[in-house]
């Protein structure tokens, strides 16, 4: 604890570039709430430190080698999909960013971000809220819009409340929670309550899931 209510969030940091992430660690190192645990050069260093260490953030760039960035998420959150994953990346055009995302990632960060935006980054994604640019978080959630797996109307899923589609339609548009209890003149906590109802009765693991239905289904056009 580094307060009477304030958590300490364990972070794991996975980078191929030592200058490269010994910068990152030194950033988090220096915040109060932050304590990177551990540290790896590639993907299977990824899953052995997740394995032994728990954390509850991984930052973790996706070119790496013995095992990419990609790979190391589709094993992390098959078996653990509590972790936050987040992306480092240095071209956000990258195809493999966007596939990670779809298996399980919480966001991305680029390499260049400002130190302050990267504390930030790691607060959001240790709330549960996905971190992506917010000019290009529709476009990345149309990119990975497919066809329907889920419907409402289908019995295998539980139908939302209205107010619940309202916090699914600002989930779609990127928003982060505060943002998105200012437009619906309701508490974070509230906002926080409402996306764990949703992600339960649509069976999805992460906001990001989310994001990307409330896009394939349409709801954005409402």
């Amino acid at each position: 604890m580094t307060g009477d209510d304030q958590v300490t969030i364990r972070v794991v940091v996975v980078d191929d570039h030592q200058l490269f992430r010994r910068g990152v660690i030194g950033i988090l190192q220096a915040t109060a709430d932050i304590d990177v645990v551990g540290e790896g050069v590639d993907g299977t260093e990824a899953i052995e430190l997740v394995e032994r260490l728990q954390p509850d953030v991984l930052i973790m760039d996706l070119s790496m080698p013995k095992m990419t960035g990609l790979e190391a998420t589709q094993r992390i959150h098959a078996v653990n999909p509590q972790l936050k994953i987040l992306i480092l990346t240095v071209n956000e055009e990258e195809r493999s960013l966007f596939d990670a995302i779809k298996q399980g990632a919480q966001g991305y960060v680029i390499k260049t971000i400002d130190p302050e935006e990267l504390v930030h980054a790691v607060h959001r994604v240790q709330l549960g809220e996905a971190v992506v640019p917010g000019n290009l978080a529709l476009r990345i959630l149309s990119d990975m819009a497919q066809p329907k797996q889920v419907s409402v109307g289908e019995g295998c899923v539980e139908p939302l409340t209205t107010r619940e589609v309202e916090v699914l339609r600002e989930l779609g548009t990127g928003a982060a929670n505060k943002d998105i209890a200012k437009r619906l003149y309701i508490s974070e906590n509230t906002v926080r309550n409402h996306v764990r109802n949703i992600l339960d009765k649509l069976h999805m693991s992460n906001r990001v899931e989310a994001a990307t239905y409330a896009v394939r289904e349409g709801l954005m056009r409402d």
